[in-house]
């Protein structure tokens, strides 16, 4: 195992302290926390947790939790949210950006955190990351540099005689589209022939994968989504099948078996998620605070998932890397 951690320029934000002061006693506070691909066992949600036992926060004793889980359903998330308003909850937190729309077109009083969330300026959700304004504030997953370009080198690195590559998306996901745009303007001046197939549902998988196949792709990348995600075991045996490496935006993927993630830090931004949501319960407005980007950027490689493939995966490539998997 390796560590190794990449910094980058924050853009109009100031970083929260990562040890805040203990929360007095009193009034047991509720909170909610809508998740959209992820579950309250995920390792990255409970770093969430982590992060509000540090600001000293006791979950049970003076900090309530309502859990909602989407399972990858986005159609699921009004009724969520219309529950989770109903109970009063004091902030939201979110692990999308779709769940961040519902959230913030339900409600405009209830603050909602981002956890997990690409492009929030981009999107919609917030004026700018100095100034949100409104009721949304937390972290974005957009930065100054090109992680698309950076995933398909890395897939030229393990496979160097790649020239063409399959790329999985959804045209449901809001940012998707400019993912797509920018990987097209990206794989020539790799060499590389990109096949895009839009995946919507679970029955979709199983086709997708023979287009992949007839297009001759020899990797694959799939853009991150929450559904997925939900979907993974079926996208991931699919993928062993056609013994095809993949790479993902983040670390939950080669954990599960995928080759490589290169992307954010998944468990220190619900860690800082939760420093949101401290200050907003000692009576922060979420208008004031700044929208923090990525501190911390991480690539994780299966070494056993390479060996399966038959995959030598370069020394100094796994020097690199932040954690091999054996």
């Amino acid at each position: 195992m390796r560590r190794r951690e990449f910094t980058t320029v924050l853009v109009g934000a100031a970083v929260l302290p990562l040890v805040a002061h203990a929360q007095p006693t009193g009034q047991r506070r509720r909170i909610g926390v809508l998740l959209v691909g992820l579950s309250p066992e995920s390792k990255a949600v409970q770093h969430f947790q982590l992060g509000l036992r540090e600001a000293g926060y006791v979950e049970g004793r003076d900090l309530s939790i309502e859990w909602r889980l989407a399972k990858g359903d986005y159609k699921l998330l009004p009724e969520l949210v219309a529950d989770l308003i109903q109970n009063k909850v004091e902030a939201i937190v979110v692990d999308s950006t779709v769940a961040t729309e519902v959230a913030k077109r339900s409600t405009s009083t209830i603050p909602i955190v981002m956890a997990l969330v690409l492009d929030p300026v981009g999107s919609g959700l917030v004026n700018s990351l100095a100034r949100p304004g409104g009721n949304v504030t937390g972290l974005s997953m957009m930065t100054s540099v090109s992680l698309n370009s950076k995933r398909l080198q890395l897939l030229k690195e393990v496979v160097p005689k790649l020239t063409r590559a399959a790329v999985i998306w959804s045209p449901d996901h809001p940012l998707h589209v400019r993912s797509v745009e920018e990987l097209k303007a990206i794989a020539p001046s790799l060499s590389i022939e990109v096949t895009f197939i839009d995946v919507r549902v679970p029955e979709q998988f199983a086709p997708a994968f023979v287009n992949i196949s007839q297009a001759q792709a020899q990797a694959l990348y799939v853009i991150d989504d929450p559904f997925f995600w939900a979907q993974r075991k079926i996208l991931l045996n699919l993928a062993s099948t056609a013994n095809l490496p993949t790479i993902h935006d983040l670390r939950r993927w080669p954990e599960e078996g995928a080759l490589m993630s290169y992307g954010p830090d998944l468990h220190d931004l619900f860690r800082r998620a939760a420093l949101y949501v401290d200050r907003i319960l000692k009576g922060a407005k979420p208008a004031d605070l700044p929208i923090e980007q990525p501190t911390k950027f991480e690539l994780l490689i299966n070494l056993k998932t390479a060996n399966g493939l038959g995959i030598d995966v370069p020394m100094h490539l796994q020097q690199l890397a932040d954690e091999v998997i054996e």
